[in-house]
C-alpha cells in the first residue's frame, strides 16, 4: 500500500507508510478518489467547499469545481487519469478531462422518468449522486448511483442515460467494478447487495448468510472479480454512529460470512469503508484504525501499527471515503 487517503467527516488523512498528514481540516467531507498511477494526485468532495484537488500528496489543496458547494461523490478515469467524473448535491454529473482544471456538465440526468421518485430524507426535496464507477474496458460506459431512487447508466460519457433497470437496487451507496470482469457491477445498497454480469442491464441479489440488510462498504479483490467484501448494518442509525453496531462480510462462493477477525467491534464500529489496493488484497477505514487484509478473511492494522489503542480520539469519527493509490 502506497498513499491512503482516508476521508474523515471533518478531515482527510494522507497516510504515507507509518505517517499521517492531516489535510482539509474543518471541511466537510464528502468523498475521495486517487490516482494509483500518480498517488501525490487526489480529489476531495466536501458539503461546504466544492471539490478540492491536490497534486502534491495533500501539502496543499485547490478548489477545482464551482458546481454548488455540495460534492457528493467524485471518481478517476481507470485509463486515463485526467478523465475525472464528479457528482453533486441536487444529483448532476460533472466530467473534466485535463485533471480537474475545467468541468462540463453531462445533461439530462434528471430528465429521466424515475427522477420524479428519487429524494434523500432528512432533505425531502433534493437527492444526489452518490457515486460513480465505469467499465474499466469502456470508460465511456458509466454506473451511477443516485441516493436515494435510481441506478442509471450511461452508454456514451453521459451524452445520454438509461433509466433505472427492473430489478435494480434504488438506495444504492457504493458501486464497484472489475477490469477481469468488465461486464460486472456490484452494488451495496441499503436495501441489500447486488450483482450484474450484463453491464447493469439484469441484476441478482445473492443474500445467503448476510446478516445485516442495510450495505453500505463495498470493495473487490484485484486479483479475484469474486472476492467481494461488504460493510452492513441492521440499519441507517446502527451504521452512521460511532456508538453503533456494524459488520464486514466477505463473498465466500456461495453465502456471506462474517469477516471480522482482526477488526475492532462490532459494538461502537460505524460501518468500515471499502478499497482495493492496487498492489493486491483489500483496506478497510473504520473509526478505530485502516486496516489491511489479503483476501477479507482476516484484517491487520495498517495505521496506526498499533492498531486501535494509538488511534486518536479525534478521529473516532464515521469514516466519509477511502482512496489507496
Amino acid at each position: 500500500m502506497h498513499i491512503a487517503y482516508a476521508a474523515l467527516r471533518d478531515r482527510v488523512l494522507a497516510i504515507d507508510g507509518d505517517a499521517a498528514s492531516d489535510c482539509l481540516v474543518g471541511r466537510d467531507v464528502e468523498c475521495v478518489a486517487a490516482d494509483p498511477a500518480a498517488p501525490d494526485r487526489a480529489v476531495v468532495g466536501t458539503a461546504d467547499d466544492g471539490l478540492q484537488r491536490t497534486t502534491d500528496g495533500g501539502r496543499s489543496w485547490e478548489r477545482v469545481l464551482d458546481a454548488g458547494d455540495r460534492v457528493t461523490s467524485v471518481t478517476v478515469g481507470p485509463r486515463d487519469p485526467d478523465v475525472v467524473w464528479a457528482g453533486t448535491e441536487p444529483s448532476a454529473v460533472y466530467r473534466s478531462t485535463d485533471g480537474g482544471e475545467t468541468w462540463a456538465e453531462r445533461p439530462g440526468l434528471t430528465d429521466l422518468d424515475s427522477s420524479s421518485r428519487w429524494s434523500f430524507p432528512p432533505r425531502p426535496h433534493t437527492h444526489h449522486v452518490r457515486w460513480i464507477a465505469l467499465a474499466p474496458d469502456d470508460p465511456e460506459r458509466v454506473y451511477v448511483a443516485v441516493e436515494a431512487g435510481a441506478f442509471v447508466r450511461s452508454p456514451d460519457g453521459g451524452e445520454t442515460w438509461v433509466d433505472h433497470p427492473e430489478g435494480a437496487r434504488r438506495d444504492n451507496h457504493t458501486l464497484a467494478t472489475h477490469p477481469d470482469a468488465p461486464e460486472r457491477v456490484y452494488t451495496a445498497a441499503g436495501d441489500g447487495y447486488a450483482r450484474s454480469t450484463d453491464r447493469g442491464e439484469t441484476w441478482s441479489h445473492p443474500q445467503n448468510g448476510l446478516g445485516h440488510r442495510y450495505v453500505w462498504g463495498l470493495a473487490v479483490d484485484p486479483s479475484n472479480p469474486d472476492g467481494v467484501v461488504v460493510s452492513a448494518a441492521s440499519g441507517p442509525r446502527s451504521a452512521h454512529s460511532t456508538s453503533g453496531e456494524s459488520y464486514v462480510y466477505r463473498w465466500t462462493g456461495d453465502r456471506w460470512a462474517v469477516a471480522m477477525a482482526g477488526l475492532p467491534g462490532p459494538e461502537g464500529l460505524a460501518r468500515p469503508v471499502l478499497a482495493a489496493d492496487p498492489d493486491g488484497g483489500l483496506v478497510a477505514l473504520t473509526n478505530h484504525g485502516l486496516f489491511r487484509s489479503e483476501a477479507g478473511a482476516e484484517w491487520t492494522a495498517a495505521w496506526p501499527e498499533a492498531g486501535v489503542a494509538d488511534w486518536p480520539s479525534e478521529y473516532d469519527q464515521v469514516p466519509s471515503g477511502l482512496a489507496v493509490a
